[in-house]
């Protein structure tokens, strides 16, 4: 009884660190839950999400998106991807997500045409406020915190790992949406943790605040939940097996 209210008086443990209601090897402590892992993608064909994964795009339709004016995405369905429609706009998740694990795909396109910024540009805007570039960065130059991965106009990945166009990429985010205190003052930054075609390429790193062009606004408090993005910027890159895991931190 004494160990039960204990436990029931302790306070929420803070992400990272270790939490002190269990002693060491402690055989009451409750075991991780049971979670099966997805397969690896292949050039012919998308992997399949861990089993607690929500799917944002199963290869078959945009049931999961839409455009940001809220009516249905516009953008093309074939052969187990989507395409960007240049100028048919941005598009949202229907469901709003905070901290997570996320799963992406991408395919640059070929022939190749443009260069810098202009050449197979999007973005994937989490909580559509922090923007991970998306572009053909393979021999082709642009500002460092605008190329491929960067948290755009913040951080340049620590390498370029863009494969050829041509090829399908992946990116996978560990992400920390910010906190904020009743009062809408900012209490902790954003922070993220990403892999580029397997490579590490931002390492933890905390967000100054939404994406800007040639800018870096301030913080403004904002839901703990929000659709992600998927940007428009006039090329017509190619996304597929979308999967997100929503994180359960600070519990």
């Amino acid at each position: 009884m004494m160990r039960t209210v204990l436990l029931a008086a302790m306070p929420q443990v803070a992400r990272g660190q270790i939490d002190p209601r269990w002693r060491i090897h402690d055989e009451a402590r409750p075991p991780a839950p049971v979670v099966e892992p997805g397969t690896a993608s292949t050039p012919e064909a998308a992997g399949r999400a861990p089993s607690d994964a929500v799917i944002l795009f199963s290869g078959r339709d945009l049931s999961q998106w839409t455009q940001q004016d809220g009516g249905p995405a516009k953008w093309k369905v074939e052969n187990g991807y989507f395409e960007v429609v240049p100028g048919s706009g941005s598009i949202d998740t229907r469901q709003g997500f905070g901290d997570c694990q996320l799963h992406l795909e991408l395919w640059e396109p070929v022939p190749v045409t443009g260069q810098g910024q202009g050449r197979g540009n999007s973005g994937v805007f989490l909580m559509g406020l922090y923007e991970i570039q998306v572009l053909d960065s393979y021999e082709n130059r642009t500002y460092a915190d605008g190329q491929a991965a960067a948290v755009y106009g913040q951080y340049p990945p620590l390498v370029n790992a863009s494969r050829p166009p041509g090829q399908w990429q992946s990116y996978d985010i560990v992400f920390h949406g910010p906190r904020f205190g009743q009062d809408g003052k900012l209490l902790q930054p954003a922070n993220l943790t990403m892999f580029h075609n397997g490579v590490l390429v931002h390492d933890n790193v905390e967000l100054s605040g939404p994406t800007g062009h040639r800018k870096r606004p301030p913080y403004k408090a904002h839901a703990a939940k929000l659709p992600l993005s998927l940007q428009d910027h006039g090329n017509p890159v190619r996304f597929r097996n979308i999967w997100i895991r929503q994180l359960k931190t600070g519990e």
